[in-house]
């Protein structure tokens, strides 16, 4: 079988850039601050990148440009897939038409959903294959498996990965604030303490390519994509399944294929999303099928909730963490509800086999494996 590995990344959060948002993670650092970007809203705690709300017009071209200067491409690639996603895609845009007295309509094709696979190809000159999938906070797993496959499919040289959000709109903060989710004080994941998401800027896009192709032009190698495990619970349209049955079937598909036990899995990025079902629920899996020992944090208390976006930053969490060699830590963590080896500060840690986990609205549940590459 073809081995996928990752040469290039673009991260934007709203601790920075890659280095940044790495390096910040690491010290126990939080992007998210009291904001009030729309005054119909009180002030919440928001990971904006700048002083407004953002546009994937804004990051996708920047984290397109970002992930082929790291991974030492030109611009102009050919025989590049393209896979990104979006959860919320232009929602701000059609939010602001809505409410113009004389909505202009001219330039509607700008903001159909699959805009930030369009963005992405139009940086690279056009792609060989463009996908835009969609699968809720989920998105950012399924964009990386799915290229994943086609570069082993080799229907490709390289692939273009990730998701991208800028979620905080009027609409998604009055969507969120009717079902009870936001935090009012911050992100608190796994915490007694908790009481709900905060929404967070950013995204991240990798380059995939074969192992092969890597190693022959000398290509930095961030580690291996390993296998995914993806179910749907299609219980509930937002909240997840209490047994657990769906979710835990994901994990262990992805373990199987990867040819992992549990016990070789050394670290976990959780979703860990700061509500009190998902916690809860993701927690009892982790219990229910890895050794006490294995590592555990969430990076959302750090960069907030980026929603379709969180699993693309979670796995660039990942593969800096093989890379590094370098357990990051649980952000803002101090009375943890459940008995999980998390993460207390940074720690160096010998790591080859890791495991980000991703949770999604209308039951998606994703599991993707990664390996150092030695």
């Amino acid at each position: 079988m073809v081995e996928v590995v990752v040469t290039g990344i673009g991260l934007r959060s709203c601790l920075g850039s890659l280095t940044q948002t790495w390096q910040k993670v690491c010290q126990g650092e939080t992007g998210l601050r009291f904001q009030q970007p729309f005054p119909d809203f009180p002030p919440l705690p928001l990971g904006l990148i700048t002083a407004t709300p953002s546009s994937l017009s804004d990051l996708v071209p920047i984290l397109v440009e970002e992930a082929l200067a790291d991974a030492q491409l030109t611009a102009l690639l050919t025989d590049c897939a393209v896979v990104v996603g979006s959860s919320r895609a232009n929602q701000g845009q059609w939010e602001k038409l809505a409410s113009a007295p004389s909505p202009a309509l001219a330039h509607w094709l700008d903001f159909l959903p699959q805009q930030a696979a369009v963005l992405a190809s139009q940086a690279i000159g056009g792609a060989s294959l463009s996908m835009a999938p969609m699968t809720a906070c989920a998105t950012g797993l399924w964009c990386i498996a799915q290229a994943c496959d086609l570069i082993r499919q080799q229907r490709c040289q390289w692939a273009l990965a990730g998701a991208i959000e800028a979620p905080i709109t009027p609409l998604t903060l009055a969507g969120f604030q009717q079902m009870g989710a936001l935090s009012k004080t911050g992100c608190y994941p796994f915490e007694q303490r908790r009481e709900g998401l905060a929404l967070g800027e950013g995204g991240a896009i990798l380059v995939l390519e074969s192992l092969t192709s890597a190693q022959a032009r000398g290509a930095k190698i961030y580690g291996k994509v390993g296998h995914w495990g993806m179910t749907c619970d299609a219980s509930h349209v937002s909240t997840p399944a209490v047994d657990n049955q769906s979710a835990r079937l994901a994990i262990q598909k992805c373990l199987e294929r990867s040819s992992l036990r549990p016990d070789a899995i050394q670290f976990i990025h959780a979703h860990g999303t700061g509500t009190r079902l998902n916690d809860q629920r993701e927690a009892q899996l982790i219990q229910q099928l890895f050794p006490p020992s294995v590592a555990v944090c969430s990076t959302k208390g750090a960069t907030g909730h980026t929603l379709g976006a969180s699993g693309a930053i979670g796995a660039v969490v990942c593969l800096l963490a093989l890379a590094q060699q370098c357990l990051p830590p649980q952000v803002g963590l101090q009375n943890p509800e459940f008995d999980l080896n998390f993460v207390a500060q940074a720690r160096p840690e010998n790591l080859t086999n890791v495991l980000c986990l991703g949770f999604g609205f209308g039951g998606q549940n994703v599991a993707l494996s990664f390996q150092r590459q030695l």
